[in-house]
C-alpha cells in the first residue's frame, strides 16, 4: 500500500511539470526502460483526466497559484542547469586528485573555497553599501594616469573603493519616501558578514572534521574502497581512466599508512634530531623576528613620507610601493628558507614536515600583519592625515596587489625555472614538488588581508575573488607542466580540515580582534567616511537605539540591545552553553568513533 500510494504520489508530480521537465525527470530515475514506459503512460492518462475536468474545477486564484508554481519550479531547473555548467572545476579537481594525490589536491580544494567565501563577501558589500553610495555619489573630479591601478592612491581616492568616499547622511531620493541610513547599513553588513563567517567556518570545521577524523569508512579497511566503490555508469573511456587513476592513488596512499615503517634510532642519533629541531626553530624564529621588525621600522619612515604631504608624482608613487614589496619579498623568501630547514630535520613522514613548516609560515606571516596592524591602529589613526582610514585602506590594497603578483611570480621562478634547471643543467634535480605548505600559508595571508581591508575597503573581496580566480588558472597549468607527483605518497584526508582551522585560528578571530578595536575604540576621521564626527564607529548605533526609544513599535529592539547585546551575562550563559554543547558533541563523536573499531574488529574476527 505505501509503495501504491508513493508511486501515486510521483505520477501526480511529474503530471504537474512541463513536457520537458518530466522527461528530464523520467530519463534521471534509476528505473528499468520497462518500468520508465509504465510510468510516463500512467502520467499521459493523469494528465489527460487533468486536462478535460481543469477549466470547469479550478477558479481563477488557483490557475494563478499553479502558475506561479510552475514558473518557480522552471526557475529552480534553469537554476541548477546553469551550475551544472560550471562543474569544470570539478573535472579539473579530479583531474590533480588523480595525478598528484589528496595531498595536492586539499590545496586546490581550499582555494576554490575562498574563491566562493570572497564572492559571497562582494555580492553583500556591494548589493548593501556601495550600490546606494552610487545614488549618492558626486562627480569624480581627479585625473586617472594608470598608477592608481598599483598604487591604490590618486583617482581611486573618490571612489567607493574607500571608506572615505561614503557620505555619512540618510540617503533620501523620493520626497516623503523611504530613507537608507547609509552608517548603520555600514556597521550592520559589516558586522552582519564577520557572523555569517564566523558560522559559515564553524560548520564547515565541524563539518570536515566528521568526513575525514571519525567517518566510519576510515576503518573499514582497504577491501572496501578496492570492491565496493567502482561506479558501474561510468561508461566514457577518458572517464574510466581518471577514475581508475583516482582509485589506484588513494589506495597507494591507505597502504603507505599501513606499510609505515617506524624507526628506531639509538641515544646519540635521538641527540642529534633533537639538537637539529631546537636549532631550526630557533633559526625560524629569529628569522620571524628579524622580518617583523624591519617592516615595522620601514612603515613608520613610509608614514613619515606620507604625512609631510608629497606631491602625487612618479617618486612618491613609487614610494607608496616599498612597504608592501619588503613584506611581499620577507613572505616569498623566507618559506623557502624553512622549506630548506624541513628537508635538513629529515622527518619520518612528509605529513610531519609539511605540518611543521605551515606551523612556521604561520608564525611568519601573522607576526607581519600583526606588526602591521599595530602600525595602522596605534600609529596612522593617531596621525595628522585627514583621512587615516583611506590610509589604511590604500595599504591593504597595495599589500594584496603585491602579494598577487608575487605569487604570479613564484610560480614562475619557483616552478617553470625549477624545471628548466631540473632537466637541462643539473639532472639530479629532476622535476620540482608542489609546496603544499608554501601555497597554503599564501592564501590564508591574502585572505587576512582581504578581511581586515573590508571595513576600509568594501570592494576589496571583488579584487581578491579575480586574484584568487587568475591563481587558480595558473597554478593548475604550473602544477601540470612543471610539478611531480610527490616521492613518498601519503594520506592526507584531514589536510582540509587544518587549513580550515588555521583559517579559523588564529586568522578570523585575529581579524575579528582588529575589527573590534577598530570600532569600539578608535575614533574615526572628521572629514570623511560615514562616521565622520562620531566619537566611534559604535556610537552609531548608541544614538539609533536613542532614537527608537521614542518610537513604542520598537521597544523589542531597545529591550534586546539593553538586555542581550550589552550584557556580559548574557555572552557568559551563551558562552558556558556553547561550551557544554561542544563537550557533549566530543563525547558523542569519541563513542561513534570507539563503536565503530570494535565493530569493525568483530566483522575481522
Amino acid at each position: 500500500f505505501h509503495g501504491f500510494y508513493a508511486e501515486e504520489k510521483l505520477v501526480g508530480n511529474l503530471a504537474s511539470m512541463t513536457t520537458s521537465e518530466r522527461i528530464k525527470a523520467i530519463q534521471k530515475m534509476p528505473e528499468t526502460m520497462k518500468k520508465k514506459r509504465e510510468i510516463r503512460n500512467k502520467v499521459l492518462k493523469e494528465r489527460t483526466k487533468k486536462s478535460r475536468h481543469h477549466s470547469t474545477q479550478l477558479p481563477c486564484c488557483a490557475q494563478c497559484l499553479q502558475g506561479a508554481v510552475l514558473s518557480f519550479r522552471r526557475f529552480g531547473n534553469t537554476l541548477s542547469e546553469y551550475f551544472s555548467s560550471l562543474q569544470f572545476l570539478h573535472k579539473t579537481l579530479k583531474i590533480i586528485g588523480a595525478e598528484f594525490g589528496t595531498s595536492v589536491l586539499s590545496y586546490f580544494i581550499f582555494l576554490k573555497w575562498l574563491l566562493t567565501f570572497n564572492l559571497f563577501s562582494f555580492l553583500i558589500n556591494f548589493s548593501f553599501i556601495t550600490i546606494p553610495q552610487f545614488v549618492a555619489a558626486e562627480p569624480n573630479n581627479l585625473s586617472f594616469t594608470g598608477l592608481e591601478l598599483f598604487t591604490g592612491a590618486g583617482y581611486f581616492q573618490q571612489t567607493v573603493l574607500y571608506y572615505g568616499f561614503y557620505t555619512n547622511a540618510t540617503i533620501n531620493k523620493i520626497a516623503n519616501g523611504p530613507s537608507y541610513n547609509m552608517q548603520l547599513a555600514y556597521i550592520f553588513t559589516v558586522g552582519l558578514y564577520f557572523v555569517i563567517c564566523f558560522l559559515i567556518l564553524l560548520f564547515s570545521m565541524a563539518k570536515s572534521f566528521c568526513r575525514n577524523f571519525i567517518n566510519p569508512q576510515m576503518y573499514s579497511g582497504n577491501a572496501s574502497k578496492l570492491l565496493c566503490t567502482w561506479d558501474f555508469n561510468i561508461t566514457n573511456e577518458k572517464a574510466v581512466k581518471l577514475k581508475q587513476k583516482n582509485l589506484s592513488t588513494q589506495i597507494k596512499e591507505d597502504l603507505s599508512e599501513v606499510n609505515r615503517e617506524v624507526l628506531n634510532f639509538s641515544v646519540k642519533e635521538r641527540i642529534v634530531h633533537i639538537v637539529i629541531h631546537l636549532a631550526s626553530w630557533a633559526a625560524s624564529l629569529g628569522t620571524a623576528v628579524a622580518a617583523c621588525a624591519g617592516v615595522y621600522f620601514l612603515s613608520i619612515n613610509n608614514l613619515k613620507l606620507f604625512v609631510k604631504g608629497h606631491k602625487n608624482d612618479l617618486e612618491t608613487q613609487a614610494a607608496m610601493l616599498v612597504l608592501p614589496i619588503t613584506a611581499s619579498l620577507l613572505n616569498t623568501l623566507i618559506p623557502f628558507f624553512y622549506s630548506w630547514l624541513g628537508h635538513l630535520e629529515r622527518f619520518q613522514t612528509p605529513g610531519h614536515q609539511i605540518y611543521v613548516t605551515i606551523a612556521r609560515n604561520i608564525v611568519l606571516k601573522i607576526s607581519i600583519i600583526g606588526i602591521l596592524c599595530y602600525y595602522w591602529l596605534n600609529i596612522v589613526s593617531a596621525s595628522e592625515s585627514q583621512c587615516w582610514e583611506i590610509l589604511v585602506g590604500q595599504d591593504i590594497y597595495r599589500l594584496v596587489l603585491v602579494d598577487f603578483i608575487f605569487c604570479l611570480l613564484g610560480s614562475f621562478f619557483g616552478e617553470f625555472l625549477r624545471r628548466i634547471i631540473g632537466t637541462t643543467v643539473c639532472v639530479k634535480l629532476g622535476l620540482p614538488e608542489f609546496d603544499i605548505a608554501r601555497n597554503v600559508l599564501d592564501l590564508i595571508y591574502a585572505q587576512t588581508l582581504t578581511w581586515i581591508g573590508i571595513l576600509f575597503s568594501p570592494l576589496l573581496p571583488g579584487i581578491q575573488m579575480i586574484a584568487f580566480s587568475i591563481v587558480f588558472c595558473v597554478k593548475r597549468v604550473s602544477l601540470m607542466m612543471n610539478c611531480q607527483p610527490p616521492c613518498k605518497v601519503w594520506r592526507t584526508a584531514q589536510m582540509t580540515t587544518s587549513f580550515m582551522f588555521l583559517l579559523f585560528f588564529p586568522s578570523l578571530l585575529g581579524v575579528l580582534s582588529v575589527i573590534g578595536v577598530t570600532v569600539w575604540r578608535l575614533k574615526p576621521s572628521e572629514e570623511c567616511g560615514p562616521f565622520r564626527g562620531l566619537p566611534s564607529m559604535y556610537a552609531a548605533v548608541s544614538e539609533w537605539i536613542k532614537i527608537l526609544e521614542g518610537y513604542t513599535a520598537s521597544k523589542w529592539v531597545v529591550w534586546i540591545y539593553h538586555n542581550l547585546v550589552t550584557s556580559e551575562l548574557f555572552f557568559f550563559v551563551l558562552t558556558v552553553i556553547v561550551l557544554i554543547i561542544s563537550y557533549l558533541y566530543w563525547q558523542i563523536i569519541q563513542g561513534r568513533k570507539t563503536t565503530t573499531k570494535l565493530l569493525h574488529k568483530q566483522i575481522i574476527n
